[in-house]
């Protein structure tokens, strides 16, 4: 199965100011975080970002927090629990009024409410917040793909032992040329050329 640009969205876990100074290669995986982010903003693709504890490990990075819709400050390591999933799941609007207040034949139809069913994942650290993001979201049902390249933790092992987990826990394993490509499918993309210079 390939990634559908209309069906999914961008989370980017804690790429912090005080704490990627300690991520292994640390330089690439921002690299790759801003690529997402800037590809993703150009496609249309809702992009959400999640901090730890900032006031000990500072903001995100500035060009990643301008680029999303809505950053959720948290304590707990998975994002779920700080409430991601209601970005990524918006509660449907409850119709106005009463039922007295207008016979239903008479009422406004709510627009539907699109709900994205894949969640696109990189971050820090991949063996903590990442990784207790990705399994909460996987229990509830939401299609995970973790950008393996834009993922980080302060030891190889740690990373690496992640990746073994997530792969086994059911969510796919990409690289963000291969998120990039697989968004817009096409060189006749009318973005090719912009999502193309991202990545010289």
């Amino acid at each position: 199965m390939l990634l559908d640009v209309s069906e999914s969205q961008l989370v980017l876990v804690d790429y912090q100011e005080r704490l990627m100074p300690a991520i292994a290669e640390h330089q690439v995986v921002l690299a790759n975080a801003r690529r997402l982010a800037r590809a993703a903003h150009r496609l249309g693709v809702p992009v959400w970002g999640t901090e730890q504890n900032p006031a000990k490990l500072g903001q995100n990075d500035p060009e990643l927090r301008a680029l999303c819709q809505r950053t959720v400050t948290k304590m707990a390591f998975s994002a779920v629990e700080e409430g991601l999933l209601d970005c990524l799941r918006p509660p449907a609007r409850p119709t106005p009024g009463n039922a007295r207040s207008l016979p239903r034949h008479l009422q406004k139809a709510q627009a539907p409410t699109v709900e994205r069913s894949m969640a696109v994942l990189a971050g820090c650290e991949a063996h903590v917040c990442l990784l207790q993001t990705a399994l909460e979201l996987v229990e509830q049902e939401v299609d995970v793909w973790v950008v393996t390249d834009a993922c980080g933790s302060r030891t190889e092992r740690n990373r690496d032992a992640a990746f073994d987990r997530l792969a086994g826990a059911g969510c796919e394993l990409v690289t963000t040329e291969m998120v990039l490509f697989e968004w817009m499918r096409s060189a006749e993309h009318p973005a090719f050329r912009d999502v193309q210079a991202l990545i010289k």
